[in-house]
């Protein structure tokens, strides 16, 4: 069963070749830890494609990654300093493939004039244990009757014997 209780990570790193591997190990260290394995594969190369476009068309390598658990998405955001950047040009590629992996994502720019790129992921229930068909419940109208009507008499002697069996067992 996935947890519920929201999490938060935070990253700070300068892009190069070998840190791309790096920060895709940390982060499915603490996907792991957040009982999301289904969520390691898409979000790992998810990220891999961002540095990677990062490390080859950006002069500002430092980059910001975070991850949010709100109990039904993961959400990662990849922020980047480089102003020259631009999503239209050399993110291209990358976001087309981005919006085909993910359940939603989107690009903003923040004040400073840098850009974030995050994306969601989606970790349904029930995703690690197999549906086990249940028998069907019996049907109410064969299981219960409906009471009949009981005569005034009828429940009368009845309250008159169970008293005399009271008194007899005493």
């Amino acid at each position: 069963m996935k947890t519920a209780v929201p999490c938060y990570y935070h990253l700070d790193v300068e892009v190069s070749p070998e840190r791309v591997g790096q920060v895709s190990r940390i982060l499915a260290a603490h996907l792991r830890y957040w009982d999301l394995e289904t969520l390691v594969e898409p979000v790992r190369h998810g990220t891999e494609m961002l540095l990677r476009v990062i490390d080859e068309h950006a002069r500002d390598k430092n980059t910001s990654i975070e991850m949010w658990w709100n109990g039904q998405h993961l959400i990662t955001a990849i922020g980047d300093n480089d102003r020259a950047l631009r999503p239209d040009h050399e993110l291209r590629a990358c976001l087309q493939h981005l919006a085909a992996m993910s359940d939603g994502w989107g690009c903003c720019a923040t004040e400073t004039g840098s850009k974030i790129i995050w994306f969601s992921q989606r970790a349904r229930a029930g995703e690690r244990a197999p549906l086990v068909p249940t028998a069907p419940a019996p049907h109410l109208r064969e299981a219960l009757q409906v009471p009949r009507e009981v005569p005034v008499t009828a429940v009368a002697d009845a309250a008159g014997t169970r008293d005399v069996v009271l008194e007899e067992a005493r």
